[in-house]
């Protein structure tokens, strides 16, 4: 199978948008509390409500995707982004806000679910890590590039506008994939899986594959049932679910989020937001690119191991300055290790594992109950860490720390390895 150059890109570009919007609220806080007079608590009901509109959108939006095909429902997301990103930037109350963020966290999580798959069913199975982790490089980048144009926008423009051009500003590139989306076919994977034989060996013609019914023949071998069951589906059920929950329990999201309030505890009086943020952003970038290079060379369970290692080691680290508060001077080069480590090796893997293990009928619906599992981790995980971090400032470390041990046992004994396997022949791997 020939790679469908065009169709990964496109498709991948879904993951600069997730990354962008999820990230530039980070540059407007300030300006919503006071431009809509927000208390604490009403703050973060507007900041949050995406991530639960994101749990729905990743447990939603699979079903959606199996039903109609990855591409057409990749457009309906496209158009879900533009309507939101310039709801959020127009946005003439609160309420009106909170609506449009709503709708953006429900096409976050649709993304997190739809791209990975389409790209999985596209490329030959020798480089399905590398391109499926194309996503993950995208919302890596979208999040670089949201900081950056918080930081740019923040510089050129004046005035009480200054958080409508931050947030409006991803409507172009959301246009722009919105419209590329109309380039691109329906999976043949996903076509013969629906009997539409015919059109199938179209799309695989396309893409210059002249033996159409031996490919078709190929996608035949495993399809199984159309419904995703415990029955049928106990093993990369209980995959994905490992997978999601051990990703946030490296408290990954919850790090991210309260980066600066974790210095400010640790001693550290100024720190320029925007800057670090920027830091930060470019470390887990190439970290991820690192990791896109040898997730088809070492295999995914290898990247996951070694990862949780740097992770553990890293975090048990940023306990004990927290615990003993001595050693500052390492708390930086620790977060570094520890975001580099993550992104090297969960950040690279989640989405291809996930998006590989079950199939075809019910592969987006498989990678719709993964990506719920992290998203709703997330936000569990994200409203506890602050409430916890404020009594006693080491102890989430040590839990993360501890969970990310047992993650790197577990993978180590019992995920399976899925680097070069056929799609077709997975359930014989799993």
């Amino acid at each position: 199978m020939k790679i469908n150059v065009t169709g990964v890109f496109i498709a991948s570009l879904a993951g600069l948008l997730f990354g962008f919007d999820t990230a530039v609220i980070s540059g407007v806080t300030g300006a919503l509390r006071e431009v809509f007079a927000l208390d604490d608590a009403a703050l973060g009901w507007a900041v949050s409500v995406a991530l639960w509109g994101t749990f729905l959108g990743a447990l939603f939006m699979g079903r959606l995707g199996d039903a109609i095909g990855g591409r057409d429902a990749l457009r309906v997301i496209g158009a879900m982004y533009v309507v939101a990103t310039l709801g959020c930037a127009m946005a003439w109350n609160i309420e009106s806000f909170v609506v449009c963020r709503f709708i953006l966290g429900l096409a976050v999580g649709g993304s997190s679910v739809l791209a990975p798959v389409y790209i999985s069913e596209i490329v030959p199975a020798k480089q399905r890590g590398a391109l499926v982790g194309l996503f993950q490089f995208n919302i890596v980048f979208g999040i670089l590039l949201a900081y950056l144009s918080n930081y740019i926008v923040g510089q050129v423009i004046e005035g009480d506008a200054v958080w409508r051009w931050k947030v409006g500003l991803a409507a172009v590139p959301s246009a722009i994939f919105f419209a590329l989306l109309f380039l691109i076919g329906q999976s043949a994977r996903w076509l013969a899986a629906k009997g539409r034989i015919d059109e199938a060996a179209a799309s695989l013609r396309k893409l210059g594959i002249l033996e159409t019914d031996a490919t078709i023949a190929g996608f035949a071998k495993s399809q199984g049932v159309g419904k995703l069951s415990w029955s049928q589906h106990k093993k990369p059920i209980l995959l994905v679910l490992l997978l999601a929950l051990f990703n946030q329990l490296t408290g990954i999201n919850a790090i991210l989020y309260y980066l600066n309030d974790i210095f400010a505890a640790a001693g550290f009086n100024s720190v320029s937001a925007d800057m670090q943020s920027i830091a930060v952003g470019g470390a887990n970038l190439i970290a991820t690119m690192i990791g896109m290079t040898f997730i088809d060379r070492f295999g995914r369970k290898k990247l996951l191991v070694i990862g949780a290692a740097g992770v553990t080691a890293a975090l048990a680290g940023v306990a004990v300055i927290m615990g003993l508060n001595q050693g500052q001077a390492w708390l930086l080069p620790l977060l570094i290790l520890f975001i580099v480590s993550f992104a090297f090796s969960q950040g690279a893997v989640i989405w291809v594992y996930m998006s590989e293990i079950f199939p075809t009928p019910v592969r987006a619906t498989g990678q719709s109950l993964g990506s719920a599992t992290h998203w709703v981790a997330n936000a569990v995980i994200s409203l506890v860490f602050p409430i916890v971090a404020t009594q006693t400032k080491a102890l989430p470390f040590v839990f993360f720390a501890a969970c990310t041990l047992v993650q790197l046992i577990v993978v180590a004994r019992f995920f399976p390895e899925t680097k070069g396997v056929e799609l077709e022949e997975m359930e014989t791997r799993i």
